[in-house]
């Protein structure tokens, strides 16, 4: 079955840097596109970042600059390095599976999600 599974989540200063990791299972990996999905308390699911099946990467406006997804294929890993967090991006961060290997954003496109890992941003 489909497993997503993230880590990687913690309490970090303002201004400072985590990476975030999720492993997948039990589907093709290299064919699907991939996102990270974040939800801070109390409000929506807001996408933050994804990556085609074939590695172009996509972020939303806020996080343009400071945060880079990537994906190892053959690790069947998909990574959310964030720099220079703000107090904003706490939240829970959560990876998703793409139902196609293009980029297409929206709840409804994501047949898989992992349980996800919480970002505290706070001094």
């Amino acid at each position: 079955q489909v497993q997503l599974v993230e880590s990687g989540g913690g309490l970090a200063q303002p201004g400072g840097s985590l990476r975030l990791s999720c492993a997948a299972s039990g589907f093709a990996f290299s064919t699907y596109a991939m996102h990270w999905i974040r939800q801070a308390p109390g409000k929506e699911f807001e996408w933050v970042s994804g990556i085609t099946a074939g590695g172009d990467p996509y972020y939303t406006e806020s996080v343009m600059g400071r945060f880079t997804i990537s994906r190892d294929n053959a690790r069947k890993m998909v990574y959310l390095q964030m720099n220079a967090l703000k107090p904003e991006d706490t939240a829970r961060y959560i990876c998703n599976k793409g139902k196609t290997s293009e980029m297409r954003v929206g709840l409804s496109e994501y047949d898989y999600w992992g349980e996800g890992t919480e970002v505290t941003v706070s001094s």
